[in-house]
């Protein structure tokens, strides 16, 4: 895809604020959440349109040079990457609900934000027209800063057999958010408990998990870009690993300066930098992580290119998304850490990106999306020819 003169405007825009971001890192901490006027900047750049439709104000841009904004802004700072990815990675799935819950949504205001939460630990039960939605959700990212929230939950039919998996939009005046972000690592997240007491969710409202599943939503019918007819769990769960992959970045960058800089007392003075050991652990990090976004993007491209010539995505790529989106994550942890191991004391005080990005990147690797066992296993099983449900990836 050719990026237009307004993505690349985007792009500019978010690196001008890298410094900014990077300097606000401890004030996130402290308020646990992201700092409003960050916020505000990147609704300024145009940032949270990537995705979004064209008919509603958005780019339709391609999600690879999403993807980079993203990683840019977590090598600034970990917290504000992972929100601006999460945040920023709805609209994409706005796009799919019926245009009459993309109106409500854009209409009146086109910088309207979503947070979510996927996990089904909500109910809705069907009644006529619609479900009815109650429960709680845990770590919605950002939410704080967002009008609306998409929340995963089972469908209950009347005799209490699940018989769906939608995904529910609610707008705020309908749920509560409920402060509980106490945590060691992506402190500034504000990823706070969302509780739903029952409320009537219109049809038109919901997005079935089985069609999505097939790449497929009611909002393709009047946004007919390729860019909406990709794998839900492909963009998805790439929103995740991404900023992970920005930490490391972040972290390598700042590695290398503070080795640069670095006297070790305990090698007769000897400049950092002339140490051959430090120079092959650079090395070996910077491999991991430029190898981790490699294939992320190239299996994104891929994905991009069989949509583009109207053919079927594989399932076998599908899963291929999620074998390097699970090892791009651990790839980049792995170059954290041996990073932060070899960066000395000076590496433990606050305020420094490489301890923070430590913390954040191991805090990222929790989320359900980075968990390596299940992604693989479904890869290997379905090289060995074992069925795989595809609705899944």
């Amino acid at each position: 895809m050719n990026r237009t003169p307004e993505v690349q405007a985007v792009l500019d825009g978010v690196r001008d604020l890298l410094p900014t971001f990077r300097e606000r890192g401890e004030e996130g901490e402290r308020l646990r959440v992201v700092p409003e006027a960050s916020i505000k900047e990147l609704e300024a750049t145009g940032f949270f349109k990537l995705l979004q439709p064209k008919r509603y104000g958005g780019y339709e841009a391609d999600p690879i040079d999403f993807y980079t904004a993203v990683r840019d802004i977590a090598s600034a700072d970990g917290s504000t990457g992972w929100v601006s990815s999460v945040v920023g990675v709805h609209p994409w799935q706005v796009a799919l609900f019926a245009d009459e819950a993309q109106q409500a949504v854009w209409g009146d205001d086109q910088n309207v934000r979503l947070s979510s939460s996927y996990a089904p630990t909500g109910k809705a039960v069907i009644t006529e027209g619609g479900f009815k939605l109650s429960g709680k959700w845990s770590f919605s990212s950002g939410s704080d800063h967002c009008a609306w929230v998409l929340l995963g939950g089972l469908v209950f039919n009347e005799e209490g057999q699940i018989v769906d998996f939608r995904t529910f939009m609610v707008p705020r005046e309908k749920y509560q958010i409920v402060d509980v972000w106490n945590v060691v690592g992506l402190r500034g997240t504000g990823s706070n408990d969302i509780v739903v007491e029952e409320t009537f969710i219109p049809e038109a409202f919901t997005l079935s998990m089985g069609e999505t599943g097939q790449c497929k939503g009611p909002g393709q019918a009047v946004n007919t870009s390729d860019l909406y007819k990709l794998p839900f769990h492909s963009i998805f769960t790439s929103t995740i690993a991404t900023p992970i992959i920005g930490m490391a970045k972040g972290a390598y960058a700042e590695h290398v300066d503070m080795q640069q800089k670095r006297v070790r007392a305990a090698y007769l003075g000897e400049k950092a930098s002339l140490d051959p050991f430090a120079a092959v652990r650079i090395a070996r990090a910077s491999s991991e992580i430029d190898a981790a976004w490699a294939l992320l993007m190239n299996n994104i491209r891929e994905e991009q290119d069989l949509v583009a010539r109207g053919q079927e995505i594989p399932l076998e790529l599908r899963l291929r998304v999620r074998r390097d989106q699970v090892l791009g994550t651990a790839r980049a942890i792995e170059a954290i850490d041996a990073l932060f191991e070899a960066s000395g004391g000076r590496a433990l005080a606050e305020g420094t990106y490489l301890q923070r990005a430590w913390r954040d990147s191991h805090a990222g690797r929790v989320h359900a999306a980075n968990d390596p066992e299940r992604a693989l296993q479904m890869y290997g099983a379905q090289q060995f020819g074992h069925k795989v449900d595809p609705g899944m990836y």
